[in-house]
């Protein structure tokens, strides 16, 4: 009896031994893939960071300690490149900038949003293929729009005006617009619009006071894209712009001279066209994230 009692003891014994074994097994698995983890963010974190804060500290220096490493941290700094690139005409490419992408996101949202509720809700023939075209001029190479749109332009005097860049963007503005907002509008129920056609609502007023509502987070999300990727457009602004016309992404390379290039001039100027894109960005992600992150849940 006291040796079965002393052998059920020790068994006892044993898995507990066991047990804490693979508990302590578990935690250590789970420390080891937390700090590979932070280890891969940290990494990444860096590999985004490192380059803007060199960018900037770089907008600081003059020519001299420009290059120099390892630079020197707490001295050496100087608001020259900042006070010389007020003397330049990049202030008015910054304004251009402004107001095309502005005027871009605004007709590219007028356009494509009823768009994309056109082929949400009505069926017609060909309706894939048209779907497919429009998929296609996102996917497209800007090269593929650029040299036509530039012969169309010069004959009609649209090279280097605001409709002319703003008609160029909306060759890729439109299709993301109508590609982003159609899953948002799928997920809107139906018989929400036909009660308010019932009421005797209009079309019209179905759009505007049942569907846009119900789709805003779609549409912040798609606006702060469309946007964003005016703003640091660059080969259409290339192309189609010059002189007092150009945005601040080609007013960047115009520090670019034969000669040599002027860094801290570049440097200043690659910082004042990024800083209201991560101003923007730190107040709207919140809407961006959440819009684009049910518009993935409901489509």
């Amino acid at each position: 009896m006291e040796q079965s009692v002393t052998m059920t003891t020790w068994q006892d014994e044993n898995k507990r031994i066991e047990n804490k074994r693979i508990i302590i097994s578990q935690k250590n698995k789970n420390i080891i893939s937390k700090s590979f983890n932070f280890i891969i963010l940290f990494l990444f974190i860096a590999l985004v960071l490192v380059p803007i804060l060199w960018l900037v500290q770089m907008s600081f220096r003059d020519a001299v300690l420009v290059f120099r490493m390892p630079p020197p941290i707490f001295s050496g700094y100087t608001f020259e490149n900042y006070i010389a690139i007020s003397r330049t005409p990049f202030l008015r490419h910054l304004l251009n900038s402004v107001i095309v992408s502005t005027l871009s996101t605004t007709v590219a949202l007028i356009i494509g949003v009823p768009a994309a509720y056109a082929i949400s809700r009505y069926r017609f023939r060909r309706e894939r293929i048209i779907s497919l075209w429009i998929l296609l001029a996102r996917m497209a190479l800007p090269i593929g729009f650029a040299f036509p749109l530039f012969l169309i332009f010069a004959r009609i005097g649209l090279n280097n005006t605001y409709p002319g860049i703003i008609i160029a963007y909306l060759t890729f503005t439109i299709p993301l617009v109508v590609w982003v907002m159609r899953p948002f509008l799928d997920s809107i129920p139906v018989d929400m619009e036909e009660a308010a056609v019932v009421d005797g609502a209009s079309s019209w007023q179905m759009f505007f006071k049942i569907v846009l509502p119900l789709a805003a987070p779609g549409l912040v999300s798609v606006g702060i894209l469309t946007f964003i990727m005016t703003w640091i457009e660059f080969f259409y602004a290339l192309i189609f712009t010059r002189g007092r016309m150009m945005t601040a992404p080609v007013g960047v390379v115009n520090f670019m001279f034969y000669i040599g290039w002027d860094w801290g001039l570049i440097t200043s100027a690659g910082v004042i066209v990024m800083v209201p894109v991560i101003i923007f960005s730190l107040f709207t992600h919140k809407y961006l994230i959440s819009g684009l992150t049910a518009g993935a849940i409901k489509g």
